[in-house]
């Protein structure tokens, strides 16, 4: 709480040169899942050289040093005005599939750029959503980062209660919002990402097709000096059906989808997860 009172307090600029210098403290001193960071990077990207690796390493800190200070600064952003100071969003096509039909919308997203931010920018801008979280393991910090992600209308579920409160959310024409890049516990399904074998959240994609509403893939990625754009792609649903291989196809779709983001703006994907512990791969 005081750190945040202290973010609030200087400038975003400023706010940019604290987050590299934690960020580089975590990488060079710190050391936390340094070899998993650099381990995974090298595999997804072959080609590079250890020292392109390295030097994406580090930014790959630095972004998510960013993402830290930001929620913290979450409280600052009060208004759709603010919104549009930080973020380069066209929600007109999302709005046309869903809000315009009388329909709700699955929107996946994943630990790329800034989530966080991107929660807020589409509930203010469009609607409050349902957003799935995953509950932390202090609840006093849990506690406080749910409050500020509902500062401004949206409402938290946590993974326990996604199918429920999913269904109720999409029956009354909603948003339901979830980080699909991590790998699933149950371990009921597994496609390619990022080169390997991943286990995949098969969720959003049945909630998608049980309740016939559009899903989208929704990235916020930055473009320089403390501004963001945030993409919204349509996943194609045409002709599947609550069938269990139509399900798993259309988490292949997303799933592609969200890959492709990180192949190209790597440094703003959350490294630091052990993606493929569930798939052969050995945690740090």
């Amino acid at each position: 709480m005081l750190l945040g009172l202290l973010v609030r307090g200087i400038s975003r600029p400023h706010s940019a040169i604290v987050a590299h210098l934690i960020g580089d403290f975590a990488f060079s001193v710190l050391r936390i899942r340094r070899a998993l960071v650099t381990r995974n990077l090298s595999a997804t990207f072959p080609e590079k050289s250890q020292r392109e690796i390295v030097r994406s390493a580090r930014r790959v800190y630095r972004n998510q040093a960013e993402n830290f200070i930001e929620v913290l600064r979450i409280p600052l952003v009060r208004s759709k005005e603010d919104v549009m100071r930080l973020v380069t969003i066209d929600v007109g096509n999302f709005l046309k599939r869903t809000r315009d039909r009388g329909k709700g919308a699955v929107l996946v997203s994943a630990h790329f750029g800034n989530w966080e931010l991107l929660g807020l920018c589409v509930g203010l801008l469009i609607a409050p959503m349902t957003i799935v979280v995953k509950r932390l393991r202090n609840r006093d910090i849990d506690r406080q980062i749910n409050e500020w992600r509902s500062l401004r209308g949206n409402r938290m579920v946590y993974k326990r209660q996604a199918l429920r409160e999913g269904f109720k959310t999409l029956k009354a024409g909603g948003i339901l919002a979830i980080l699909a890049d991590q790998s699933d516990p149950d371990e009921g399904f597994f496609a390619p990402f990022l080169g390997r074998s991943a286990s995949v959240f098969l969720g959003p994609a049945f909630l998608a097709l049980k309740t016939q509403v559009p899903l989208f893939v929704g990235m916020n990625r930055r473009t320089g000096n403390g501004r963001y754009t945030v993409e919204m792609k349509e996943i194609p649903t045409e002709g599947l059906t609550t069938a269990k291989e139509d399900v798993e196809e259309l988490a292949r779709r997303y799933t592609k989808a969200l890959e492709e983001y990180v192949y190209r703006y790597p440094e703003e994907w959350f490294w630091l997860h052990n993606r493929w512990k569930r798939s052969g791969v050995d945690d740090a």
